[in-house]
């Protein structure tokens, strides 16, 4: 069903590599992070695709078609991240199609079911997902990093003599880049020298410091430790080597010592001028105190794993949404606050005075921005499909005094319902695409299952399930329609159910 002949297709990308070229290239740049590993003629092997069209059994394996001819593949792997792990992707150059594989058949199937009902868009343009004949992607594997140790010996166990550090990254469910590893292991000393590479499925990386105390202490502190929350965790050994010969600064490889070293072939050129916007506020990668790591919230680890990571000096980094195709004559900046706020802190909201179908939205962050884009562009809000890109404007302005805007304006800065202001909030993993199935909480005892269900029939469409927790304060309630569950919760968000108490609503993963 998939379509297509037998194709050429490039080397196999697990998580562990599919976005280390992310955190340079963003998604409207036009530049594709994909290295070509066909170009040599050496890394490529025939896939053989049966072409017939029609119904397929679930596979972990998507087909997408339909995709911009210059597509990167952070932007493909996007469509897949909220749903689960992506663990493999092959773009067919010349077909604008591609193949992407998540780690389990359930994750295939939610995001399929999901796109079913929302037809996804990369760049505005409509692409088609659905089930591959195959269960997995089997290609060659590469290692195309752009250097190699001074030793055939690559393996750990060495002396703790060694300024060399051999890094493995378990459970990985976000990309980990190079940049990050230096962000993290330079806090110990001096990182001379990196280079990354697959081997056994598993993303590793040798590190060399300046001196092998440095090692040591990194080490120590940074065994066992997770690089975001609950994911992505450090292990760490001492290598053989004593020393690394890096041939390439790119995306995989990197001497420090040596900024002048070409990029290599298929990859694009470091500009060092550029420096990702992270670990410089409570949101960032790293943590700002010396020796220890802050775990990235889920919500920024989305963003940045899809490569949608804001570069100091780039436009389009400040966090300001454009958002038009409103309903006019329904939309409100409270409503906008209310759905927008899902994926982030909204602080200011400005409906067009000259066009009110179209509002500019300003999130706590890019990160926020970035994730309130992918999930809600092509939604429906008040029976009209919206579109939301990120705006060139740096802050949205507040009407000067004495103007009256007619209420199109508002500042949310210190709203009390902001769900992602607490560090380490739950809100942080409770992050989902728009689904039909709603998850309530602060729920009060009294409540029944029937109060409830009137109260989401009378705001939109009809309750198609029901269901309480154990504990009666948390429950999921499921609606016929994605677009009448959007509706529910902008209306019920913070309805007040009596004896102050708040309903809390937000979108579900799950089904009833």
């Amino acid at each position: 069903m998939d379509g297509i002949g037998d194709v050429t297709v490039g080397v196999k990308r697990g998580s562990d590599e599919l976005l280390s070229g992310g955190m340079y290239n963003s998604t409207s740049s036009g530049l594709s992070s994909i290295s070509d590993a066909t170009s040599n003629g050496s890394d490529s092997k025939k896939l053989k695709v049966d072409d017939r069209v029609g119904d397929s059994s679930p596979s972990r394996v998507l087909h997408i078609r339909k995709l911009p001819s210059d597509v990167s593949e952070a932007e493909i792997i996007s469509l897949g991240l909220p749903f689960g792990k992506v663990t493999n992707i092959l773009t067919l150059k010349g077909k604008n199609q591609a193949f992407l594989e998540l780690s389990t058949e359930e994750a295939a199937m939610t995001m399929v079911n999901y796109y079913s009902a929302v037809t996804p868009h990369v760049r505005n343009m409509p692409v088609y997902i659905q089930y591959s004949n195959h269960k997995e992607l089997k290609t060659d594997n590469s290692n195309q990093s752009g250097g190699t140790p001074t030793s055939n010996s690559g393996d750990g166990g060495g002396s703790p003599s060694s300024p060399v550090l051999r890094i493995i990254i378990d459970n990985m469910f976000y990309p980990v880049t190079l940049d990050v590893l230096q962000q993290i292991f330079s806090k110990f000393g001096t990182v001379m020298k990196i280079i990354t590479f697959t081997k056994n499925n598993q993303f590793q990386a040798l590190l060399q410091f300046n001196d092998p105390a440095s090692a040591q202490q990194a080490k120590v502190a940074l065994d066992g430790q997770n690089i975001y929350n609950a994911c992505c965790t450090l292990r760490i050994d001492y290598s053989k080597l004593v020393n690394l010969n890096v041939k390439y600064n790119n995306d995989k490889s990197r001497d420090y010592t040596r900024p002048e070293l070409p990029a290599g072939d298929g990859q694009p050129p470091l500009d060092p001028s550029v420096s990702v916007a992270l670990g410089k506020d409570s949101n960032s990668l790293l943590g700002k105190i010396p020796g220890a790591l802050n775990p990235l919230t889920a919500a920024a680890a989305a963003a940045a794993a899809a490569g949608r990571v804001a570069l100091s000096g780039h436009s389009g980094a400040s966090g300001v949404l454009l958002v038009s195709n409103l309903n006019e004559e329904m939309v409100t900046p409270q409503s906008l606050f209310t759905l927008f706020g899902v994926y982030g802190d909204v602080q200011r909201v400005k409906i067009l005075f000259n066009k009110k179908d179209s509002a500019l939205i300003q999130m706590a962050d890019m990160n926020q921005a970035q994730l309130a884009m992918s999930h809600l562009n092509g939604q429906k809000m008040f029976s009209k499909i919206i579109r939301v890109a990120m705006s060139k404007h740096q802050t949205v302005q507040l009407p000067r005094d004495g103007l009256d805007d007619q209420g199109l304006t508002k500042d949310f800065t210190n709203s009390p319902l902001h769900r992602f202001k607490k560090p380490g909030s739950k809100n942080f993993q409770n992050i989902f695409p728009p689904s039909a199935t709603l998850h309530l909480s602060n729920v009060p005892q009294d409540i029944t299952e029937e109060d409830l269900r009137v109260l989401f029939s009378n705001s939109s469409g009809t309750v198609k399930a029901f269901k309480f927790f154990l504990d009666h304060k948390m429950a999921l309630i499921q609606m016929t329609t994605i677009e009448e569950a959007i509706q529910c919760l902008i209306d019920l968000h913070n309805y007040n159910m009596g004896n102050n108490h708040h309903l809390k609503v937000s979108f579900s993963k799950s089904t009833i």
